[in-house]
């Protein structure tokens, strides 16, 4: 009996650890909304709103649909979401930080 009772308590901690792994993954995307506002914020402090509006404005319509998501609990495509606002928002911090010696500012 005692084989019987450590092979399932194996069982029953790989299904915990199993569970634990899924429930991670899972999660909201706290982070990943944390990084696209702050790209936000970078982008506009570099002056994408003059030289970069229309990644800047996609970066920002992003962030707004993420959020929406994490409200619905819709976990996975919130974080998609913020990654490519993130992405775009580093696209217009780049714009505009190449723009930005070309015009003087």
């Amino acid at each position: 009996m005692p084989s019987t009772r450590r092979h399932t308590l194996s069982l029953l901690l790989a299904a915990l650890l199993v569970v634990a792994t899924l429930a991670a993954c899972a999660g909201a995307p706290l982070q990943e909304m944390s990084d696209a506002r702050q790209a936000v914020r970078a982008a506009e402090r570099a002056g994408a709103g003059k030289h970069a509006p229309e990644p800047l404005a996609e970066a920002r319509q992003l962030v707004e649909r993420a959020r929406l998501s994490m409200q619905k609990g819709e976990y996975k495509e919130a974080r998609e979401e913020a990654e490519k606002a993130r992405d775009k928002a580093m696209e217009a911090r780049r714009l505009a930080e190449a723009a930005a010696p070309a015009s003087g500012a």
